[in-house]
């Protein structure tokens, strides 16, 4: 695909970018490098996740937040501006550049691209929209392809143009997969079938984030405060399901089809705008504004602690054995077993709760998330902030 480069100039429409959010006060724990510029700006836990699990520097990790925060708010812009050529955009955070592809002229990319403040935009032709690839993963959704089988999920990979359809090795499900996609009408070309050695299970067998137990009995992860209680995973409990520490019952739950769940909790619970750094200190909670593919963001969860990776994917849809869960956040962020409901951060602004994966934090994995502001919308809630 034939790139283009532009060199955008300062927005100077309000709104555009974001400002850096102060966190809060850090417990205990010394910044990995208290001299570095703008580290002040970002939790002392936060970096330091970083700079294991990524191998950067404190510095450049501070510059990557930095970009993440300024290019965030622009990628719906582009959309809006791109419309029905727009073919998805990704971060390169190894360059700090983000890559916008489109279906139509590369000039199209440069008028749109004043949304991104003072960073270098490249502009990539691709063969299919971004609404087209969507459509044929909604249409696996409605029952295209046999997901009973061999099939563990789906999902657009933006930066190769294409639906990625996920089998399990050996399984068979390969003749199953071609020969549904082509009686739906989708192009091979706009296909890739891949395989995985274990299908993704839900992370609830012990305690992640700051636990709380479900009916005296099963254990799960506090994912974010809202104004009287918390999201979570949705496979953690049921409606009218018993809560303890804190105490309180579930108000809502979805899954499958969706992973998320709201409990209420009692008066003597505060919800804090904030979440466990691992560190002897918290991260601030400052929004929830969602990150492109290519963003680096951080997981907390008690059984593994905090671990950092990269979003791969966006709007992903997952076969559990339990069933299919769609909409999810894909990311090459480690988890294990009792980091279920957990919180997902970029920077300072709430992603999404630990839903399910495979792997480990030894020999790494997969990890899917269900976004944040699905859970806000589906049942009228206020994010708490720091």
């Amino acid at each position: 695909m034939r790139r283009t480069t532009f060199r955008t100039m300062a927005a100077t429409a309000a709104g555009l970018t974001l400002a850096a959010t102060a966190a809060t006060a850090q417990a205990a724990g010394p910044s990995p490098d208290d001299d570095v510029a703008g580290a002040d700006r970002y939790p002392a836990g936060l970096l330091q996740a970083m700079t294991d699990d990524l191998g950067v520097s404190t510095a450049r990790a501070v510059e990557r937040l930095d970009f993440q925060d300024d290019v965030a708010a622009a990628q719906e812009r582009l959309r809006e501006k791109l419309g029905d050529e727009f073919a998805g955009a990704w971060l390169d955070p190894e360059r700090d550049r983000l890559h916008v592809a489109t279906t139509g002229g590369v000039d199209d990319v440069a008028d749109a691209a004043g949304a991104v403040d003072g960073h270098a935009v490249d502009a990539v032709e691709a063969r299919y929209s971004l609404d087209q690839l969507e459509g044929w993963a909604a249409d696996l959704g409605d029952g295209a392809v046999p997901v009973a089988g061999g099939v563990t999920g789906w999902h657009v990979d933006v930066q190769d143009n294409t639906l990625v359809v996920e089998t399990l090795a050996g399984a068979g499900a390969r003749a199953d997969v071609d020969g549904a996609l082509a009686a739906a009408g989708v192009p091979s070309g706009a296909v890739t079938v891949s395989t995985t050695a274990e299908r993704p299970r839900v992370l609830d067998d012990v305690v992640g984030g700051n636990p709380y137990f479900i009916n005296d009995a099963a254990r799960c992860s506090v994912g974010f405060a809202v104004t009287d209680g918390f999201v979570t995973a949705g496979h953690c409990g049921s409606a009218g399901d018993t809560t303890s520490q804190p105490a309180g019952t579930f108000a809502g739950s979805s899954f499958p089809g969706d992973d998320y769940g709201y409990v209420q909790v009692g008066l003597g619970s505060t919800p804090v705008g904030a979440v466990n750094d691992w560190a002897g200190g918290q991260v601030a909670v400052a929004g929830a504004e969602p990150a492109p593919v290519g963003a680096q963001v951080c997981r907390s969860g008690s059984t593994s602690g905090w671990h950092c990776g990269t979003v791969e994917a966006l709007d992903v849809s997952v076969s559990y054995a339990e069933g299919t869960v769609d909409g999810l956040i894909r990311t090459d962020v480690c988890a294990e077993p009792g980091d279920s409901g957990g919180s997902l951060l970029a920077g300072d602004q709430a992603q999404g709760v630990t839903s399910g994966g495979s792997g480990d934090c030894t020999s790494g994995g997969t990890t899917y998330f269900q976004p944040v502001g699905e859970i806000l919308d589906a049942y009228d809630l206020t994010l708490v902030t720091g």
